[in-house]
């Protein structure tokens, strides 16, 4: 009897853990790549067309320009990935990377790491060359 108790309780145990898997519950989000990132923006932000992003050497965040110098910052937010209009002027550097403050105080202060000016620049001119 004790052994059908241990059975059906280890079963409960794999089944819980495969339907959490297949919810992608208890990972961390990550920003897949520059298009993950630019995909977002666009489906968050009305009239937003995505020229060029960057994406943090961690994955966590992400900075996308527009076609009509628009600029949304992307981070993650559990496993999905919520996404913010800011200005130019929100956009600072610092020593580990970029910095957006998003002036939301519930969205906070989004940190790109690796991502440094150059970059940035990089970004913002392709977009005045078009």
């Amino acid at each position: 009897m004790n052994w059908l108790v241990l059975a059906g309780s280890l079963a409960a145990i794999l089944a819980l853990a495969g339907i959490a898997r297949l919810l992608r519950l208890g990972r961390d989000g990550k920003v897949e790549d520059a298009g993950a990132a630019a995909q977002a923006a666009e489906d968050a932000l009305a009239g937003f067309c995505a020229e060029g992003a960057l994406v943090s050497d961690d994955d966590l965040a992400a900075i996308v320009a527009g076609a009509d110098g628009r600029v949304a910052v992307v981070k993650c937010h559990g496993v999905n990935l919520a996404v913010r209009e800011v200005r130019w002027s929100a956009v600072r550097s610092t020593y580990e990377g970029i910095e957006v403050d998003t002036g939301d105080r519930r969205f906070g202060l989004v940190k790109l790491k690796g991502v440094d000016v150059l970059d940035v620049r990089r970004m913002a001119r392709s977009l005045t060359s078009v």
